[in-house]
């Protein structure tokens, strides 16, 4: 399993060295935009506006908007700098609460926690604690240069950091539209829908539910496959053949105006040699 980062969680005066796993893939079947007329991947490039032409990654800066078309430059080395000194701290857990008190709306992504050189002592004593007390561990953690706050806690018998949004990036629920206060219930109504919560009721189990949407598209794929219903992307010519066909292209032009007789000129006729009279200039 691939590790995404390296570093330490302390709590109190125990230090884990740590390395870090993603948890979750995204398993959407991508599709690709192709040209219709040629069936040729779509090409989208960077290019500036201003001066119209495509611009390449080393002549690309960040920066920050902080009006319209006004920006703060921040150069490369200064957010390295800040990275690293970030970076470099360990993840300290500061807090310890109960699971129960998050509300799912605060979750993000899940990544699993696997003991570094020297770490598995420390890192079972953490498991157990956890275990034992029931409680999750809340820390602040940089990750892909970004500050996150994290849960540290245990799932089948690993830690997993759980990333969770800072309580300015959940949106006010008052901003939620045309949400009405209190409705009145027809208590048959309640009752009836009461009944059938309890018969769908029942232990959660992941492996019962599955993306049907997805299978169903996959399906459809390695069926026109099957059917040999694909597509091939042309060639782009290399610069090199595209010069030879060229040259072929110009010396078979030259060629052709070669072998081409050339048309016979029409004979012009000829002209009468006209007779001037010489004026007779008076003494």
């Amino acid at each position: 399993m691939h590790t995404m980062w390296k570093g330490t969680i302390s709590f109190g005066l125990v230090n884990i060295p740590v390395k870090m796993h993603a948890a979750t893939e995204n398993k959407d079947v991508k599709l690709r935009q192709l040209h219709k007329e040629c069936q040729s991947p779509i090409k989208y490039e960077r290019t500036c506006p201003v001066c119209d032409r495509p611009v390449e990654n080393n002549e690309i800066v960040k920066a920050y908007e902080y009006a319209k078309n006004k920006f703060v430059v921040l150069d490369e080395e200064d957010l390295e700098a800040l990275k690293k000194e970030q970076e470099d701290k360990a993840v300290e857990i500061v807090d310890f609460v109960q699971l129960e008190e998050i509300d799912p709306i605060y979750f993000e992504k899940s990544y699993y926690l696997s003991p570094n050189e020297g770490g598995s002592k420390a890192y079972g004593l953490l498991r157990n604690a956890l275990k034992d007390t029931k409680k999750i561990g809340i820390a602040k953690m940089i990750i892909r240069s970004k500050e996150q706050l994290a849960v540290i806690r245990v799932y089948k018998n690993t830690l997993v950091v759980e990333t969770i949004h800072f309580p300015d990036e959940v949106r006010n629920v008052q901003d939620v539209p045309n949400v009405p206060d209190e409705v009145e219930t027809d208590k048959s109504e309640l009752d009836t829908a009461k009944m059938l919560i309890d018969q769908l009721t029942s232990e959660f189990d992941p492996t019962k539910y599955e993306d049907e949407y997805r299978n169903a598209l996959l399906e459809l794929i390695e069926q026109k496959k099957n059917d040999d219903q694909t597509a091939t992307a042309e060639d782009k010519p290399s610069p090199e053949a595209a010069t030879n066909l060229m040259d072929a292209l110009q010396a078979s032009l030259d060629r052709a105006k070669q072998d081409k007789p050339k048309p016979k000129q029409p004979t012009k006729p000829k002209q009468k040699t006209k007779t001037t009279k010489k004026k007779k200039t008076g003494s």
